[in-house]
């Protein structure tokens, strides 16, 4: 096998195990030649273009840095060509600390493109000693369980999964559970019952969305893998709502200045109303998704139907927990947000006479300063 990287030997030694792709073929170094490794295989296996590469000793993984950068020519060839395609998010991979993050996110601001979402794929050793900057620097996370999977013993990624997802919803900032989840359908029309549990997890432990890889990439079943992605999810989401398992989540005050600590805990609050005067729906009007995310968090029974006149804000709100946002023109009338929703819903048959609303408004609608108070607030209303 040949390695197109001149530094691939160094600080190997004898004895150690070389893995390809977390497990599918392992090897056992047997002597070293200048730059040269000669190893013997222990557990054969497929090595296919491209596999990734580690070495463990004794149980533990080999850390090496090259000081290469996180990206590449390459990628910063592939961001511009996202960018020319309208793309609304970029998953930066191998992220090392939140600079990473910092960068791109310049980058894109210096082209007034701020309204991309820099998602953080975490994968690596490096990424979970930074963990908690990151996911602050980020828009959200991926948890790129494949790629972590090669740096760090099996046994620990669902504890380290649970982990991140946790931390996300503490901080506000959408998670991703990635790969793996249906992987016998690349080349069977039905997934194990081990991996409809793994996905069922997922779901338990409030990710804000799975997804699919090579599943849908280059599976021989990706509508069916879809069909059963939805079902499993649908399933532990209505199961969780009826055990209201939501009541067990705990909340960290994330705000510092007083406003955003009011728009926190008015969230906060207009989700416990929710919950025990089981509304039908929660709507929220607002500009930038604020509110919308922090009412998400709290992970209600209710949906939440996030009405915005931003359209990079009704892509983003996509990704919230529970959120289903809807691209529509706003007033300075709460009455008449509210009439024209109500209609739009109606018409959609998403609402109907008799039904509860909770209504909830965001302060950065601009508004004047005086009307702060009035469109920072919780309303119940019942439909005619």
């Amino acid at each position: 096998m040949h390695v197109n990287f001149e530094k691939f030997s160094d600080g190997i030694l004898v004895g150690d195990e070389l893995v390809i792709d977390g497990g599918m073929a392992t090897f056992v170094v047997t002597e070293k030649i200048g730059n040269d490794l000669r190893c013997k295989c222990t557990d054969p296996g497929l090595l296919l273009p491209r596999a990734k590469l580690s070495f463990w000793r004794n149980g533990k993984l080999v850390e090496r840095s090259f000081g290469l950068p996180t990206l590449s020519a390459k990628d910063w060839a592939d961001i511009e060509f996202g960018i020319a395609e309208g793309v609304d998010c970029i998953a930066l991979s191998f992220v090392k600390d939140d600079n990473d993050i910092k960068q791109l996110k310049a980058y894109l601001s210096r082209r007034s493109l701020e309204h991309i979402k820099i998602f953080a794929k975490i994968e690596s050793l490096e990424s979970l000693k930074n963990l908690k900057d990151i996911i602050k620097a980020s828009d959200g996370v991926m948890v790129a369980r494949g790629d972590l999977g090669v740096q760090i013993p099996l046994e620990q990624i669902p504890a380290i999964q649970e982990s991140i997802v946790t931390l996300c919803r503490h901080l506000n900032k959408p998670v991703i559970v990635a790969s793996q989840l249906l992987e016998s359908m690349v080349e069977y029309p039905t997934p194990t019952r081990a991996e409809v549990a793994d996905v069922s997890e997922a779901v338990r432990q409030y990710a804000d969305a799975v997804m699919l890889s090579a599943e849908s990439a280059i599976g021989a079943y990706p509508q069916k893998a879809l069909s059963v992605l939805r079902v499993a999810s649908e399933r532990m989401e209505s199961w969780s709502r009826e055990e209201s398992m939501q009541k067990l989540l705990p909340q960290h005050q994330l705000a510092i200045a007083l406003p955003d600590r009011i728009s926190e805990q008015i969230c906060n609050c207009a989700v416990e109303m929710a919950n025990n005067l089981a509304v039908d729906a929660i709507f929220v009007y607002t500009k930038h998704g604020h509110m919308a995310s922090l009412l998400s968090r709290n992970r209600p029974n209710p949906p939440i139907l996030a009405f915005t006149d931003d359209a990079h804000s009704r892509k983003g709100m996509n990704l919230y927990w529970g959120v289903i946002p809807l691209h529509l023109p706003l007033s300075d009338s709460m009455e008449d947000n509210f009439k024209k929703t109500i209609s739009l819903m109606k018409s959609k048959d998403s609402v109907k006479p008799g039904d509860t609303i909770l209504l909830v408004s965001d302060s950065d609608l601009n508004r004047p300063c005086a009307a702060t108070s009035v469109f920072q607030s919780i309303q119940v209303r019942l439909v005619d």
